[in-house]
């Protein structure tokens, strides 16, 4: 089993930069895919950005050219960096990790803009 590990959300003002990071333990010899998803209140969970093993990186429209997403050399900890963030952006955001046995969810971390 794969373990997540979600830090760094919490109550920031617009324009505000911020870095969420997950941190993966247990099972993870063989990772796919890394990625951040959110869920803003009553709405559905949407991808916002995915980092795959080789690097190649795939972005939210909403979030493209303010958000990145990055992976330490390990390749066991993903990070979101949000620059420019929006009221819209207060969500609930989730860690995701593909591995060859499987996926797994975070907890999620709360990140609120403030109005």
């Amino acid at each position: 089993q794969v373990q997540l590990v979600e830090s760094g959300g919490g109550l920031v003002q617009p324009g505000e930069s911020l870095r969420l990071s997950c941190a993966a333990s247990g099972s993870i010899f063989s990772i796919y895919v890394m990625g951040w998803y959110r869920q803003a209140p009553g709405k559905q969970r949407e991808l916002v950005a995915v980092i795959t093993s080789s690097g190649t990186t795939t972005y939210a429209d909403s979030v493209k050219g303010r958000f990145t997403i990055s992976r330490d050399n390990a390749k066991t900890t993903v990070n979101l960096q949000m620059n420019s963030r929006k009221p819209e952006d207060t969500a609930v955001y989730y860690c995701r990790v593909v591995t060859a046995s499987g996926a797994a969810w975070g907890q999620g971390t709360h990140v609120t803009i403030s109005t």
